[in-house]
C-alpha cells in the first residue's frame, strides 16, 4: 500500500474487495466479472490467511456479496458463516496458572457453589452451577480465571450475538443496533457491514441526467485520511464526481439550536444524533422513547435542507458510522438521504479511480461553527447545546448533561432515569467509545483522533452557531 491507511489487516482485506467491486462498477463490467474478484485478490495456489486458497476465495465471495449490498438477512451487520473461526467460547475457566492456594477466595465469593477443587487443590468451575458473574476472576490473586468469550460477544454490549448449533456467531437482528462494534473487533473479519457503494457509484454516473450529487461529510473526517490534508480529501470527492461537499457539522449546528429549545420545553431530553443510541432506547427502554429528541440527526437535517434548496439533489452521507446505513432506511429519513458511505468505503472509491489525493490542490470546507464540529467526539453535543441555549437567550435554563461514552454508559444512565435516580436533564448518548471518532467505519481509531477533531473545531475561529446559520441564510 505504501502509505498505511488502516488500523488492521482485516480492514485492508475488506477495502480490497470494495475497491475491486467499485473499479468494475465504474467501468460497467461488474456483472460479467464479479466471480473473478476473489481470484484477483488471492491469485495462485498458495494461501495467505487460511488453510487453502479455496476457502479464502469462498470467504471473499461472501465479502463481494456484502460489498454489492446483498446478504442473507435484512440487517446492516452480518456474520460471514464460513469465515467464523469457531473461537473458544466456554465462558469462565480456570487456567493452568491456578496455584492451588489456601485462601480459596474464588470459592468464598461464589454464591452458587460452582467452584470445586480436585485432589491437587486446583480449582475447577462446575458449569451446571456457574452463572458467569465473573466474581471468582476478580478475586483470584494469580489471575488464573479467565473469560473465554468470543471477541464479537465481548464487543456487543447489547447481547445481540450468540453461538448457534454450528458453533458460529449469530446476530439477533431484533437486538442489533448496527453500531458495528463486532465488525471492528472480530479478528477474522467474520462479521461485516453491508455496503451501498454501488448505489453511490450509480448516482454519480447518472448525474448527467440533470441532478447534482452532494457529499455531506461527518466532522470526524478531520481525524481520518491522516496521510493527506482535509482540503485534498475535499478535492478528491469532487474528482469522484460529487458536485458539492458540505459539512454535516452545519446540520449539527441546526440540531444544537433545535434540541436546546426542545430541552427547555420538555425539561428532559435524550439526544437524537446517534442512530445506534436511539435504536437502543427503542429496543430496551420503550417507556423512555417519549424523551428522545424529535429532531432529526445532523445527517438528515442537512439532507433535508439541501433538498429544500435543490429538489433534484441527491445526497450522500459520508462518515464513520455503520448505523447511519440503518438510519437512512427509516421512513422519516430516506427521502432526505440517498446513500451512505463509511470512510473505509470512501478510501476504496478513491483508489478504485486511482486518485492520488495527496497530489491534489486543497479545496475549501468551511460551513460550520466549532460547536457543530465537536459533535464528532464524546461530550461535544452537550457543549453545543449549552452554547445554543446561551445564543438563543435561554441560558436561564440550566442544562445538566449526562455524557454517555459508549453503550454501557448509555444503559446505566437510562436505567437511572427509569428509576428516577438520574442527576441530569439531558442524556448525550454515543454508542461508540469516544463518540463518532470511534465508529466502526473509521480508517483509524485512537486518542489522537479526538485531538484532531478539536483542532478542526478551532479552525472555525470565533464563529458562533448563530454566525454559521446566518451565513447559511
Amino acid at each position: 500500500m505504501g502509505i498505511r491507511k488502516f488500523d488492521t489487516k482485516v480492514q485492508h482485506l475488506k477495502y480490497k474487495v470494495l475497491r475491486e467491486v467499485a473499479r468494475l462498477a465504474w467501468d460497467g463490467k461488474l456483472l460479467e466479472n464479479v466471480l473473478e474478484v476473489p481470484k484477483k485478490i488471492v491469485p495462485g495456489k498458495v494461501p495467505t490467511m487460511r488453510c487453502c486458497v479455496y476457502k479464502e476465495r469462498a470467504i471473499l465471495s461472501e465479502r463481494v456479496k456484502l460489498a454489492m449490498g446483498g446478504g442473507n438477512t435484512d440487517g446492516i451487520i452480518e456474520v460471514i458463516d464460513i469465515a467464523c473461526d469457531e473461537c473458544p467460547a466456554a465462558g469462565y475457566e480456570v487456567t493452568s496458572s491456578c496455584r492451588g492456594c489456601l485462601a480459596h477466595r474464588c470459592e468464598d465469593v461464589c454464591r452458587r457453589g460452582a467452584i470445586v477443587f480436585d485432589q491437587y487443590h486446583v480449582a475447577h468451575i462446575d458449569k451446571t452451577k456457574c452463572i458467569e458473574c465473573g466474581q471468582c476472576a476478580k478475586v483470584c490473586p494469580y489471575f488464573a480465571i479467565v473469560n473465554r468469550k468470543r471477541p464479537c460477544q465481548i464487543a456487543c454490549k447489547v447481547k445481540a450475538i450468540s453461538i448457534n448449533e454450528d458453533n458460529a456467531a449469530e446476530i439477533d437482528q431484533s437486538k442489533c443496533i448496527s453500531c458495528g462494534a463486532c465488525v471492528y473487533q472480530c479478528p477474522f473479519g467474520a462479521i461485516s457491514d453491508k455496503s451501498f457503494i454501488l448505489q453511490v457509484i450509480d448516482l454519480i454516473k447518472n448525474s448527467y441526467k440533470g441532478y447534482k450529487v452532494y457529499a455531506v461529510v461527518a466532522p470526524s473526517i478531520s481525524s481520518q485520511f491522516s496521510y493527506a490534508k482535509l482540503g485534498q480529501v475535499v478535492s478528491g470527492l469532487k474528482a469522484l464526481g460529487f458536485h458539492t461537499v458540505v459539512e454535516a457539522a452545519l446540520g449539527a449546528d441546526m440540531v444544537a439550536m433545535a434540541e436546546a429549545k426542545e430541552l427547555t420545553e420538555k425539561g428532559f431530553l435524550t439526544s437524537s444524533c446517534c442512530p445506534a443510541f436511539v435504536q437502543f432506547i427503542r429496543n430496551n427502554y420503550p417507556d423512555l422513547e417519549e424523551f428522545i429528541s424529535h429532531n432529526l440527526s445532523p445527517m438528515a437535517v442537512m439532507g433535508k435542507y439541501i433538498k429544500e434548496m435543490d429538489p433534484k439533489a441527491k445526497v450522500v452521507f459520508i462518515g464513520p458510522c455503520t448505523a447511519k446505513k440503518a438510519e437512512a432506511r427509516l421512513e422519516s429519513v430516506n427521502e432526505y438521504v440517498d446513500g451512505v458511505l463509511t470512510f473505509e468505503e470512501l478510501q476504496a472509491l478513491f483508489d478504485s479511480r486511482s486518485l492520488e489525493i495527496t497530489q491534489m490542490e486543497e479545496d475549501n470546507l468551511d460551513n460550520a461553527s466549532c460547536y457543530g464540529r465537536i459533535f464528532a467526539r464524546s461530550g461535544g453535543l452537550s457543549e453545543s447545546v449549552a452554547q445554543a441555549l446561551k445564543e438563543q437567550g435561554l441560558d436561564d435554563f440550566q442544562v445538566k448533561p449526562v455524557v454517555c461514552d459508549g453503550i454501557e454508559a448509555c444503559h446505566a444512565a437510562l436505567l437511572r432515569k427509569r428509576k428516577e435516580m438520574l442527576d441530569g436533564n439531558f442524556i448525550e448518548g454515543m454508542a461508540c467509545i469516544g463518540g463518532c471518532i470511534g465508529g466502526a467505519g473509521c480508517l483509524t481509531h485512537g486518542m489522537r483522533d479526538k485531538t484532531q477533531v478539536d483542532q478542526y473545531a478551532k479552525a472555525a475561529g470565533d464563529r458562533t452557531i448563530t454566525d454559521a446559520l446566518d451565513a447559511l441564510k
